[in-house]
């Protein structure tokens, strides 16, 4: 054990000199953080399909309960109950545009360096044009349920439940569900609680009220996570940690089109339909899940119907609601519907990340709207929606609550329909006939691999270096 408390402490020495300015610690998030027995207790997995290019190298790290999928090395880093998925990396021959096309002269592998990855989600591939070959994670911590969507980071600390997407960031501080998709960011503290998105033509952002956002996901002096979200997450993950004690287990049934991970959580009545996706510690319960639909990793669809070509994000969770056909449910959201409190979401609607709708009574939002912030009541949606042909509207500067809108809506929402269109095409809900295969016809037929630490002596809690080729 002596090696694994040494590499958490170069990890900690490593984030803090980044982050020095902010007289920010990470020795107490790491040090209450980290429960050593358990890093011994879960086995980490790797899947190979055809389908996917692999590499993986694994150093000087422990990847207790951690599961990789695509190119990856890891090294000096600890990575727990993790998911690091390169299904989307570029290819060797792929482009980048800057100016010009620059082609990528060898496929893009996620490289994670003198990091701790805490229950994070790493997905999708770089957008950083100095380094498109490598989708780089280096002295970084990540807290509970993260999200590192497509973007590289340097000497970072991401707070619990944030989320950073598309983008690259150097020795910044993301406060606690915080979403943010602003592009490059130096040295720059997000407040919790803030949805930021902006690009050259238009920026959204909202900031959660702090009374709000102790309620749902508030921090400890530690940066340990509290609140409703957190407890939820917490009631229902020993039901994941079954999924480890057996290495088989039978197949759940669904339709030729469709895939469901062997990882994935199915109970009750639960009906899949067809060119569906379940992604790796999904939780569905009594769901149905309409044609064309997804849960991707973290997600949790309880007690509720998505009618067809649905997206739920990472993180998104949906409880006793009715979700129309092509709506998007983004990053991390949590529809808190009850039985006698139902959510209902029109058709065509964008649910914006971190949103969070949590009702004493039925709620109902039209067709076509974006939807943001706190939802506790019918009143509240009338101050945290909009028609989208209303926000297409907007050329200068709208201002709903605590939400702030500048500049031109409809580059906003047609940036928004292009990146549902992309998902859906990658995630295989179009394919028909063969043609347009994405992720729920090509992840039919992993094979899962388990790797397991030393479990005696100074190596005690790492896993072997190892290394793996086609």
């Amino acid at each position: 054990m002596d090696q694994l408390e040494q590499l958490n402490e170069r990890i900690i020495r490593r984030v803090n000199v980044n982050l020095e300015e902010f007289e920010f610690n990470t020795e107490n998030f790491v040090n209450n953080s980290l429960e050593y027995d358990k890093m011994l207790k879960f086995y980490a997995f790797y899947g190979i399909t055809s389908q996917h290019p692999i590499y993986f190298h694994f150093k000087n790290s422990n990847i207790a309960g951690s599961y990789f999928l695509g190119k990856c090395y890891v090294g000096r880093s600890a990575i727990y109950k993790s998911d690091v998925r390169g299904d989307e990396l570029k290819r060797k021959g792929d482009t980048i545009r800057y100016k010009k096309d620059v082609p990528l002269v060898e496929d893009e592998m996620i490289t994670i360096r003198d990091s701790l990855l805490y229950k994070t989600l790493v997905h999708s591939n770089s957008h950083n044009l100095e380094s498109p070959e490598q989708f780089g994670i280096h002295n970084t911590i990540a807290a509970h349920y993260v999200n590192i969507h497509g973007t590289t980071l340097e000497g970072c600390f991401l707070g619990p439940f944030a989320t950073v997407d598309l983008m690259n960031l150097h020795s910044c501080i993301v406060g606690e569900f915080s979403y943010v998709n602003a592009g490059e960011l130096f040295h720059r503290k997000i407040d919790p609680g803030t949805v930021w998105i902006r690009s050259k033509n238009f920026e959204f952002k909202y900031k959660f009220k702090k009374e709000v956002l102790d309620n749902f996901v508030g921090v400890n002096s530690s940066y340990q996570p509290r609140g409703i979200i957190y407890d939820f997450v917490k009631e229902r993950e020993q039901d994941y940690e079954k999924l480890f004690d057996v290495v088989n287990l039978k197949p759940i049934k669904a339709p030729d089109s469709s895939a469901v991970n062997r990882y994935a959580l199915i109970q009750g009545k639960t009906r899949i339909g067809e060119n569906v996706l379940v992604s790796q510690k999904a939780f569905l319960e009594n769901a149905i899940m309409g044609n064309g639909s997804n849960a991707q990793e973290n997600t949790y669809i309880i007690h509720s119907n998505l009618a067809g070509r649905c997206i739920t994000a990472h993180g998104g969770k949906i409880i006793y609601a009715d979700i129309g056909k092509e709506t998007f449910v983004g990053f991390n959201s949590f529809l808190n519907g009850k039985p006698n409190a139902r959510i209902e979401i029109g058709e065509g609607c964008i649910v914006m990340p971190h949103t969070i709708i949590d009702p004493s009574v039925p709620v109902k939002i039209p067709d076509e709207h974006l939807v943001w912030g706190f939802i506790g009541s019918n009143g509240d949606v009338e101050n945290n929606t909009i028609p989208l042909d209303d926000l297409a509207e907007i050329r200068d500067t709208l201002r709903m609550g605590k939400m702030v809108f500048k500049g031109n809506g409809s580059v906003f929402i047609d940036a928004f329909r292009r990146r549902i269109s992309q998902i859906l095409m990658t995630n295989g809900a179009l394919f028909n006939k063969g043609e347009n295969r994405g992720h729920a016809q090509d992840d039919q037929n992993i094979s899962f691999n388990t790797i397991q630490p030393y479990r005696t002596g100074k190596r005690k809690g790492l896993y072997p270096s190892i290394r793996i080729k086609p």
